[in-house]
């Protein structure tokens, strides 16, 4: 190698630090790729180097020195140097021999640093590495036994897909699976304390025996070598003899330091699926001395197998029960304790005194688990009960509301339209929608008001009284994204304050006056006072039930005004005939059924077929009413399917995602005019029921406040009071769903002046006989959701949606109400175009939006559902299924005590609506804590 005539080059001394190496014989090898030494030149004599080692801060490792020739032509010095652990000698062997130590790692494997290559002096063949060992102290012989594998066996190459996942601490106090896998393990427990065997397959070998061998073992098709080819990467890998040989899932813990990520090296939790278990085993095994097995498992004392069936509960997954143990494990004083127990009983009793510290909440988490739980533990935040100094002063809610609300007030007509992120798309889209979401039900409302009211309100008063009201919300009030509208509600107390108009003979507009200004005084000092804060007692479950309630009402009364289509045009033979001899009241049944949704009343409009029907012979009405019924039904599913296929259409893989989202937002307005022009032009021949329209002769007249007598102001005022109840309660609550922390809002909230702002265009709406409007559901949540910017993630193979951020402006309410106002020039033609099978298929597209989100209908359909099915969702994790079943129930009660008094036949108990869902508030703090834990309670309560 010396050649003859070299000049010899200076000696120089050179640093190194070995690794701690992954195998207890591995070669490391450091490249160094500083410039060569003075006087060190090409073609020189090679000089012997000078290697000090310094040894790394750990006990028990031998470091052997070794000096290596370099030749003065390579670009880049190569020194090795050969750490080993220091390995017990074997009882009964001789002086100087040692215990057999398993075969190196491959170098490939190490995730060494090397150097930038091939360049000048670097051999052939080396694909730019160029290692230096024993056998090979010459560079021109340095080569990569990989490199040579590759060149004889082209095709002996594979893949291997590595993924990385971080996991969230088990929360041993909320989550409720964290107990039962831990009793599981201990009513069944595989335990071994002195493993002596060395090598990862012998380990795993020897747990899989304990878990097979298990007197109350059930597994009779367990086959040991299927499960152990599972649990490595080499299973059914066509390379025998030549796989990667590694681990397929695991589980350990890790620290983020400002170096890099460290590993807890002294136990290693692993996990497998196999389609041949019946039920999941978990088996713990203590080592005798640790053991070196590789990258990050350098001294593990502790193995960790979880095995399960690949079909399970989203909380009952192999995974989920290996995140119970790792996170158990990640105490060091707790691997020390188990490290010093002796039997199996000590070992179980110090799991058991772990979970116990790992629930302690009142004194915080272990000083342990401090540094790895600090971000991932959730901890419920504690509600101060209100107190009468809440209330007070007079105002302070409404001062407050302004505070937070006016220096944002230019951004509510700015955002989305000056800067960088612009969504003037999204506006137009989200207008089309409110203004068709709104006008609907405006002119079904009016329809009716017509009728009940003998035209005292019509429907140019009630969309002259919409687009005011609206208007002057949307520049005013303080959280824009909340939609006024005249409910259904509203409509009853309107016929229950004709009929004793009626009884008593009095003045219907100067009457229906006084009931909302004595309503608006009523909201005002709800407002002054604070009350809104009595909302705060409404909890999530609370709320989600009455949001069910109202879109249960849209499908029943959708479904029950097709079903009063049929029976007029397709049950007898001489409906036509009959319809004649009907009045309008008992048809729609408002004495006796009418509805607390937008459709009982809509039923109103079903008058007597039209005249051109009417006088046909009896054989031809039967069969174009039959016609008329079964058409209105393909109508009304047709716009249904058109509109519900549309609002999903964003989620499928046709089209520019751009072009998708306009599709899917436009949904309800594509929907409403295709089928009317479906309806109205490709089968003229067959007369659709139209609105009832009769234009009024003042739009704006001020009713006569003095006719009435001082007795009459006292009754309308008891009903004033009935009435504000049902106004604070559904303005508040639409509100509260309005801004649920979901949807990510972050320009705050104005109950307070809001509901002042409510009572205020109220009572300009009630001195000119117009109808009263209020929050309306689900119309506020869809708007807000129409004007979300929402992703699609996945958990744990669950697809679920996401909101990013809103668009929170004033100018989609603003267009909508402008655009309802300009209706009125749009009557009675071409409005009356629109029949009304397409407004129920509006009311059944309303009701299935609306629920998608509704945590109870969720938890209803669990029941249905296959268990391995269930999403991971917060109360899953948190709660036992038996207790989600029960309060689901207890829920479903309070669902059926809202449909006996909002459905009741009786207008009067009706009336009382509003103080039924104020009993709520006690059920859910006082009667159902008896029947099942707080705890759960406020698991299920809880927003995530």
């Amino acid at each position: 190698m010396m050649g003859a005539g070299l000049a010899p080059s200076p000696p120089f001394q050179i640093q190194i630090t070995p690794v701690l190496c992954p195998s207890p014989r591995l070669r490391v090898l450091a490249f160094l790729p500083p410039p060569l030494p003075s006087g060190c030149s090409p073609g020189s004599r090679p000089a012997r180097v000078s290697i000090r080692i310094l040894p790394p801060d750990r006990q028990g490792l031998r470091v052997y020195k070794r000096f290596a020739l370099v030749r003065a032509t390579t670009p880049v010095a190569s020194f090795l140097a050969i750490a080993r652990h220091q390995q017990p000698r074997p009882s009964g062997a001789r002086r100087g021999e040692r215990a057999r130590l398993p075969p190196p790692f491959s170098l490939e494997d190490q995730r060494l640093r090397l150097p930038d290559g091939p360049g000048p002096g670097w051999p052939r063949g080396a694909g730019g590495r160029c290692p230096v060992g024993p056998e090979n102290s010459s560079m021109s012989q340095c080569a990569f036994p990989e490199d040579a594998a590759e060149s004889e066996l082209p095709d002996g190459c594979g893949l291997l897909h590595t993924s990385r996942k971080y996991l969230k601490l088990k929360n041993f106090e909320e989550e409720i699976r964290a107990h039962r896998d831990l009793d599981g393990f201990l009513d069944r427990a595989s335990i071994i304390l002195n493993e002596t065997a060395t090598s990862l397959d012998d380990v795993l070998r020897a747990m899989l025996v304990r878990l097979v061998h298990k007197p109350d073992n059930t597994e009779s098709d367990c086959n040991l070598d299927l499960l152990m080819a599972v649990l490595f990467t080499d299973a059914g890998t066509p390379m025998e003899g030549k796989a990667v040989h590694l681990l397929s899932d695991t589980i350990q813990g890790v620290t983020a330091t400002v170096t890099g990520v460290q590993y807890q090296q002294s136990w290693l939790c692993i996990i497998c699926t196999s389609k041949s278990l019946l039920k999941r085993h978990v088996c713990i095994s203590r080592l005798v001395r640790p053991q070196n097995w590789g990258e990050n498992c350098c001294e593990v004392r502790f193995v960790i197998l979880v095995l399960a069936p690949p079909k399970m509960k989203s909380t009952k997954t192999a995974t989920e029960v290996g995140r119970t143990f790792a996170t158990m494990f990640l105490d060091i004083t707790f691997r020390q304790k188990l490290l010093k127990t002796r039997t199996e009983e000590e070992f179980k009793e110090a799991l058991v005194h772990q979970r116990q510290l790992l629930t302690m909440m009142d004194q915080g988490l272990t000083p342990s688990l401090k540094h790895y739980s600090i971000s991932s533990i959730y901890i419920p935040k504690s509600h101060q009960p209100l107190q009468q100094k809440d209330f007070f002063p007079v105002g302070k809610g409404i001062r407050e509301d302004f505070a937070r609300r006016f220096p944002v007030y230019p951004l509510d007509f700015t955002d989305g339209i000056i800067g960088k992120n612009k969504a003037v798309g999204k506006f137009i889209t989200t207008t089309l929608f409110l203004y068709f979401a709104c006008l609907l039900p405006t002119i079904a409302f009016g329809s009716l008001n017509d009728e009940i009211t003998y035209g005292a309100i019509d429907v140019q008063k009630t969309i002259a009284g919409q687009s005011i009201g609206s208007l002057l919300y949307a520049l005013f009030s303080g959280q824009p994204l909340v939609v006024l509208l005249t409910t259904a509600p509203l409509a009853l107390y309107t016929h229950v304050i004709r009929g004793i108009c009626d009884d008593y003979d009095l003045d219907f507009n100067t009457f229906y006056a006084w009931t909302g200004l004595w309503n608006s005084f009523f909201l005002a000092l709800y407002a002054l006072f604070n009350f809104s804060l009595i909302m705060s007692l409404f909890k999530r479950s609370t709320e989600e039930i009455i949001a069910l309630f109202i879109s249960m009402t849209f499908v029943l009364d959708a479904v029950k005004g097709m079903v009063k289509i049929f029976q007029k045009y397709y049950g007898t033979s001489h409906g036509n005939h009959n319809a004649d001899h009907i009045s309008v009241l008992s048809l729609l049944g408002l004495g006796t059924s009418l509805n607390t949704s937008f459709h009982t009343a809509l039923n109103t409009s079903l008058l007597a077929n039209p005249p051109e029907l009417t006088s046909v012979s009896s054989r031809s009405a039967e069969h174009s009413s039959r016609e008329t019924a079964v058409l209105s039904l393909l109508i009304m599913l047709g716009t249904l399917w058109l509109s519900y296929t549309l609002y999903q259409f964003k989620k499928s893989p046709y089209l520019h995602p751009y072009m998708r989202e306009i599709l899917s937002d436009c949904a309800l307005p594509i929907s409403v005019l295709t089928f009317s022009v479906i309806s109205s032009y490709g089968f003229q021949e067959i007369n659709m029921s139209k609105f009832r329209y009769n234009p009024s002769e003042r739009l704006f007249k001020i009713a006569e406040m003095q006719s009435l007598s001082l007795g009459a102001i006292g009754s309308a005022m008891g009903l004033g009071f009935l009435l504000s109840m049902l106004f604070f309660i559904e303005q508040n609550l639409v509100a509260a769903l309005a801004n649920a922390p979901e949807n990510r809002l972050v320009k705050g909230t104005a109950y307070h002046w809001d509901l002042l702002l409510v009572a205020i265009i109220n009572t300009g709406l009630s001195l000119f006989g117009m109808p009263w409007i209020h929050a309306a559901y689900p119309h506020s949540p869809l708007h807000v959701r129409a004007l979300a910017v929402v992703e699609e993630r996945v958990e744990n193979g669950h697809i679920y949606e996401t909101i990013v951020n809103v668009w929170e402006t004033r100018l989609t309410t603003l267009g909508a109400s402008i655009l309802v106002g300009f209706s009125l020039l749009l009557l009675p033609l071409p409005l009356q175009w629109i029949p009304k099978p397409v407004l129920y298929g509006l009311f059944l597209y309303i009701a299935l939006t609306s629920i998608d989100a509704n945590q109870l209908f969720e938890r209803m359909a669990l029941l249905l559902k296959d268990q391995a099915s269930y999403p991971p969702t917060h109360y899953i994790r948190r709660v036992p299924q038996r207790k989600i079943h029960y309060f689901t129930g207890l829920q479903v009660l309070q669902l059926l005590l809202l449909c006996a008094f909002g459905m009741s036949p009786l207008p009067y108990m009706k009336m009382i609506f509003p103080l039924i869902m104020m009993v709520m508030i006690p059920i859910r703090y006082k009667l159902l804590p008896r029947i099942i834990e707080a705890k759960y309670l406020d698991a299920m309560d809880a927003e995530h």
